[in-house]
């Protein structure tokens, strides 16, 4: 006497289980990368433009800088530059110098260091005013408003 197999299903009704199954976990799998994908990619803000920054908080750890912006996509480029109308010529601050600096914009928060590794920091963008925390002689915070959406001023506002 030949065996029987333990499920007895028509060969087309098994076709039509498997290729539901394999649907479900292709449909399943798919909305969870969505997810992560949408994540990385959300740019709800443009930081275009020249920011006026305060890094250090009040006292004589403060120094004022100007960084000027360009934005694409979610990737930003862009240089650090003292805010100074007196010429002075500092090589550094606090580990704070001007330079290139390259970022990033996820959502409403903007992610920069600069490409010598001297600052990096983390801001959350409203508007035209970020704020956050930046590295330099610790985490110290940062704050930015912009001055100019589109290019370079001579000197920082008063």
């Amino acid at each position: 006497m030949a065996a029987r197999p333990l499920l007895s299903c028509p060969p087309t009704a098994m076709k039509t289980l498997i290729g539901l199954l394999v649907a479900t976990t292709l449909v399943i799998s798919s909305g969870c990368a969505k997810t992560d994908w949408i994540e990385r990619t959300l740019v709800t803000v443009d930081v275009t433009g020249t920011w006026y920054a305060t890094m250090g908080g009040e006292g004589a750890f403060a120094r004022d800088f100007l960084f000027d912006l360009e934005q694409t996509g979610s990737r930003v480029k862009g240089s650090m530059r003292y805010a100074t109308t007196t010429g002075t010529s500092a090589s550094s601050y606090a580990g704070a110098r001007p330079g290139p600096i390259d970022g990033m914009v996820t959502g409403d928060v903007f992610r920069f260091r600069q490409t010598d590794g001297g600052v990096e920091g983390e801001l959350t963008v409203s508007g035209d005013e970020m704020a956050g925390r930046a590295s330099f002689l610790g985490n110290r915070p940062l704050s930015m408003r912009r001055i100019d959406p589109s290019s370079s001023p001579g000197s920082p506002p008063r």
